[in-house]
């Protein structure tokens, strides 16, 4: 009986439809790309419209936070009370449902946070909120 002396082939992967298919994307993707530059560069003159009102959502809630020292940020940026006035009737004119919360520090004068609420009430912001922090219960421990 003879004995078997040579091993069987070793497989070996044919990467040659991979290589095809890539080369394809790539193709693709290259004639895409230059169909977009085509449409970017077609001079178009847009049509107009006498009014124009937002498709999206109202967003969320507008957030003023007046600060120990009685500076004011609309949206954790920083603002004056003109502007922030400013910004809510023109943010109250593109969304008349638009809400507006205020954030007081503990520490600041009243007078600051009543001054935020005058410029919502100035800018027509009927949803109007106020946040504050409950106080944790005193723990009674007896023994």
């Amino acid at each position: 009986m003879p004995l078997k002396t040579q091993q069987a082939e070793v497989p070996q992967l044919n990467l040659t439809p991979m290589i095809d298919v890539v080369f394809l994307l790539i193709i693709f993707f290259m004639v895409a790309t230059k169909f977009a530059e085509v449409e970017r560069d077609i001079d178009i003159e847009l049509p107009e419209v006498a009014a124009a009102a937002p498709l999206t959502a109202a967003p969320k809630q507008r957030v003023v936070s007046v600060q120990a020292d009685g500076q004011l940020l609309l949206d954790s940026e920083e603002t004056t009370l003109t502007r922030l006035t400013d910004s809510l009737k023109v943010a109250q004119q593109e969304y008349p449902q638009l809400s507006v919360v205020i954030r007081g520090d503990a520490s600041c004068a009243f007078q600051h946070v009543a001054a935020a609420l005058a410029a919502c009430k100035d800018a027509n912001i009927s949803e109007l909120g106020i946040t504050v922090k409950l106080a944790q219960a005193v723990a009674i421990t007896t023994r």
